[in-house]
């Protein structure tokens, strides 16, 4: 890296970079912290350790990081609950664990999480956003809870189209989504502004060239802002919702930083993100924010994107543009408070959209059902109660399907000369597939002879073992040969394990009977 800021092209095109993010970043963290219920001027104060400080480690060198979008739901129910005061303190423990897990190694790991969960996780998040900022695009407080944002749709609607201030903000709002959603398909000359800020600043200006009287964002001052938690904020912190809360931070915060890395990587051709290094330098820059009383933070994939795109070729960039957000929030904090309300809803309604993967859910249904479905539930299930809780029960969903479709079996049946049957089981013999092997087997004849090969199996746990031992010498009528089985459920678990069970495996038939039964002389002949 030093040799390359040795370089005054590199230097010049980080310079510019870091304009570009500084420009995309300012009104998202001014959006997102009016959208999660806290002064505006915390979220500048996340974004400036976003850049001043996680911009200086190791980590991913050209990821961004600030408040996010993807936070918002979760930020805004943490205030409602327990105060803008325990907000630091469960922002800081949060850090404290991302530095333990990072220093364990556990970075890599969050990669191992179901890809369909995060999107699942994100598009909840999107639909909840959607919702809420809906009301704020209308100056209208919003009612908590997902199923309460839908149900009040109609009355929202209502309001809005009897006119005065409420249509007024819709407008405003509509207005800058429009900008933001027709920006992109500008000339590449005239994008070289970023469409938030072009769409917060036209809705500004009309705003205060029509003289309307809509709500604007508060402004307090970076110092008076910033309060820090005291230890009755940490005491608060002993309750099961509150430890959920500090937990849910934690690994979802982490999961986007590192998911946003590996798309940044695949973005530049420079060096690769050391996931744990980047999980600790998030912790770093959580626990310094939970210290401040500031909004958390990730790496936000729309801000790293910008700087790759902007040709950003070191971390200077990005340290730059916490610099900048400093000095504005500094310097010009006055003018934060001329920017409507409605514009920043408009801003975050265009960025929970784009959580929602519409136009993935096609392909993804037609060729991974499963993957859908489990995408679906974890959104469904985060609208209808919470982010934390529906998380975990997009990963259980996960993890079932996972079982469920590695799980495979197959039981062949075929007859040797003699009238003797052959029943070949095939594949992994868990708990899940046990009703398919009763089916299957309960459906022999019961006076012929059979042999049961477990040989083809690559798995048996414990339930299909003793299902198998049971049903074996219980099936064959009385007059008839009982089942036999090769090799013995204990020698195939044992296999499977890597052990070796209590003596070496008979390699001839194996015979499970009710009662004594005469030895035979032979093992039948196979086809």
């Amino acid at each position: 890296m030093r040799t390359l800021l040795k370089n005054p092209s590199v230097l010049r095109r980080d310079f510019l970079a870091s304009l570009v993010v500084f420009l995309v970043a300012l009104p998202l963290c001014v959006g997102v912290a009016v959208a999660s219920g806290v002064p505006a001027e915390l979220g500048l104060v996340t974004g400036i350790v976003g850049g001043l400080v996680v911009g200086l480690l190791p980590g991913s060198s050209l990821q961004v990081s600030g408040p996010a979008a993807g936070l918002t739901v979760l930020v805004y129910e943490a205030v409602q609950e327990f105060g803008l005061k325990a907000l630091g303190a469960i922002v800081l423990v949060s850090g404290l664990l991302q530095l333990v897990l990072g220093a364990l190694r556990f970075g890599r790991w969050f990669r191992a999480i179901s890809v369909a969960v995060v999107q699942g996780m994100l598009a909840g998040i999107g639909l909840v956003l959607v919702l809420g900022q809906v009301y704020a695009m209308a100056d209208t407080a919003q009612p908590s809870g997902g199923l309460g944002k839908i149900a009040g749709l109609p009355g929202l609607a209502g309001e809005v189209l009897s006119g005065g201030t409420a249509l007024s903000a819709f407008l405003i709002g509509v207005g800058t989504v429009a900008v933001l959603v027709l920006w992109p398909r500008l000339p590449a000359r005239v994008r070289v502004v970023p469409g938030p800020l072009v769409a917060v600043g036209l809705a500004t200006a009309v705003v205060a060239l029509l003289d309307l009287p809509l709500a604007r964002v508060e402004v307090q001052g970076l110092l008076e802002a910033v309060q820090p938690p005291g230890a009755g904020d940490f005491a608060g912190l002993a309750g099961v919702a509150a430890l959920g809360t500090v937990l849910a931070f934690t690994l979802i915060a982490s999961a986007e930083s590192l998911f946003s890395a590996a798309a940044v990587d695949r973005m530049h051709d420079g060096p690769r993100t050391d996931y744990d290094k980047e999980l600790m330098a998030q912790g770093v820059g959580n626990t310094l924010c939970g210290a401040l009383g500031a909004l958390p933070m990730t790496a936000v994939i729309v801000r790293s994107s910008a700087n790759v795109q902007a040709g950003a070729r070191t971390s200077l960039s990005r340290v730059l543009h916490g610099l900048w957000l400093l000095l504005f929030a500094a310097l010009l904090p006055a003018a934060i408070g001329v920017i409507p309300l409605a514009a920043l809803a408009g801003v975050l309604v265009h960025a929970g959209c784009k959580l929602v993967p519409v136009k993935e859910l096609g392909p993804l249904w037609r060729e991974h059902r499963g993957e859908a479905v489990v995408l679906g539930v974890t959104a469904v299930a985060i609208l209808v109660t919470n982010l934390f809780e529906g998380v975990m029960l997009g990963l259980l969903l996960a993890v079932c399907k996972t079982a469920w479709e590695t799980s495979h079996l197959h039981v062949e049946v075929r007859e040797l000369t003699g009238g003797r049957l052959v029943a070949t089981v095939t594949g992994n013999a868990t708990f899940l597939r046990l009703p398919k092997i009763l089916e299957e087997l309960e459906g022999l004849p019961k006076d012929r002879p059979i042999e049961l090969d477990l040989s083809g199996l690559r798995h048996l746990d414990h339930a299909c073992r003793v299902a198998l031992e049971n049903w074996a010498p219980r099936h064959n009528d009385a007059g008839t040969e009982p089942v036999r089985m090769l090799p013995p459920p204990a020698a195939v678990a044992g296999r499977v394990r890597g052990e070796d069970p209590a003596g070496p495996v008979p390699t001839g038939p194996v015979s499970v009977e009710r009662e004594p039964a005469p030895a035979h002389s032979s093992a039948p002949s196979r086809t």
